[in-house]
């Protein structure tokens, strides 16, 4: 698919960029991942105790380093972090509480191969994407990323733990900061380069230490935690292969796999690299051998995190020697506990008050891909229907949504997955009017 150049980059995609530059660049896309709140929901919901708790977040973290390197290094060789998935959460809560951590496990494993098995040696991933993800679906789909992540960090903000009053200040401190550095970037010339290329840490440092201002700090689980542990193969014991629970979370992969095909499709909008069928089915192999590992280390599906390439827009360095350095790092922080904790202790409101702003980055960078596509009646509706449904499933009333057939549930508890199938099937169903040609 061929695009005008839409991104601002100070470093492409396969430039070199020093070890130390690519670590600090690393550091900053995993200081703005919110990597613990999935396993922290499932075990939550399992009713995990404090040890295993601890221990799901360990390999959650492990799991996103390894899938990280397979996907940027082997995989896609795109600019992608990846990270554990928000939906599978409800699938995957109502397997284990049903069936067991075994069940929960086993009912990953099929569908990851399968996923690989679209890349190579079929070669159906790029066929399927060409055909039914054109570039007024691509757009529609990034667009839908950003704005159904905007009511999780909005509600992250408001739900903050304490003083909701601090946490909204503390937040509004985050979005100012990169904001603030963001626009400086603009005006000053090399000065602007290096405030860019370091704006996510430098806003999340002041947000905590305005917050520690605050008392909204504590790092008393870093001194609690361990130095070193290794990781645990089939920590949950052997993976039990449950017809039913499989199925339903076949369907849940597809349904994945248009949530990490619209990252792909920001990437590709941020970096100024087009999509090809190679990028896609290798991409495909990734998503699948990542989603394996998540798996086989008691972790949940791994896939593309938006919010990263979101960052790369921001800091404008697409390098992907800093994705695996932040790859590194995250495999660092899965052996060692303590520093891992030291990142969880960043207060959510800082957190949150960063992903907001990037948020906007992304929907935006959907739009600009979209710009240019002729506003007829029909497009209207396959752009604007999916924005809607994307709101109307993120504002959806909880006592109506776990009233729905679980199927249905899964579904709809995601935003995100509601709004890429609607536009997927609108730009399918809706029929197609003929392009004047100029003579």
């Amino acid at each position: 698919m061929e695009k005008q150049k839409l991104s601002n980059l100070i470093v492409g995609v396969d430039e070199k960029i020093g070890v130390g530059r690519a670590f600090l660049l690393g550091l900053q896309h995993v200081l703005a991942m919110d990597l613990y709140i999935v396993p922290i929901i499932i075990a939550g919901i399992l009713a995990m105790d404090t040890g295993n708790t601890a221990f799901l977040i360990q390999m959650s973290f492990l799991a996103a380093g390894i899938a990280t390197l397979i996907q940027t290094g082997k995989g896609i060789k795109l600019p992608v972090m990846q990270g554990p998935s928000y939906i599978p959460i409800g699938a995957l809560t109502a397997i284990g509480s049903k069936l067991g951590l075994g069940a929960m496990i086993g009912s990953l494993i099929p569908g990851a191969i399968i996923i690989a098995l679209f890349g190579y040696p079929l070669k159906w991933f790029a066929k399927l994407v060409q055909r039914f993800i054109p570039a007024i679906v691509g757009g529609t789909v990034i667009a839908v990323v950003g704005i159904s992540l905007m009511p999780v960090a909005m509600t992250g903000i408001f739900t903050v733990q304490g003083n909701v009053q601090h946490g909204i200040i503390v937040s509004a401190v985050s979005a100012v900061l990169l904001i603030v550095c963001m626009m400086l970037a603009v005006k000053l010339k090399k000065a602007g380069a290096i405030i860019r290329l370091t704006s996510v840490i430098i806003a999340i440092a002041g947000g905590t230490i305005v917050a520690s201002m605050f008392g909204m700090v504590s790092f008393q689980p870093v001194a609690e935690a361990k130095w070193f542990s290794l990781p645990t193969f089939m920590p949950f014991g052997k993976p039990v292969f449950d017809m039913s629970a499989i199925f339903t979370m076949l369907v849940i992969y597809l349904i994945l796999l248009i949530e990490t095909t619209g990252t792909w499709f920001v990437v590709s909008t941020v970096t100024d690299k087009e999509l090809t069928p190679e990028h896609l089915n290798r991409g495909a192999v990734g998503e699948g051998l990542g989603c394996a590992v998540g798996a086989l280390f008691g972790g949940t599906p791994m896939t593309g995190y938006s919010t990263n390439a979101g960052i790369i827009a921001v800091t404008g360095v697409a390098s992907r020697m800093a994705i695996m350095a932040g790859g590194v790092i995250l495999v660092v922080l899965g052996l060692m506990p303590k520093l891992m904790n030291v990142i969880a202790c960043i207060p959510g409101a800082v957190i949150n008050g960063v992903f907001a702003v990037v948020c906007v980055v992304i929907a935006m960078n959907g739009f600009k891909v979209i710009q240019n596509v002729n506003m007829n009646e029909r497009n209207m509706f396959v752009i604007g229907l999916p924005i809607l449904l994307t709101i109307g499933a993120s504002v959806m009333p909880k006592e109506l949504l776990y009233s729905l057939p679980s199927f249905l549930n899964y579904i709809f508890s995601s935003g995100m997955a509601v709004g890429a199938i609607s536009a997927v099937l609108l730009n399918i169903v809706l029929p197609k009017e003929k392009e004047k040609t100029a003579l």
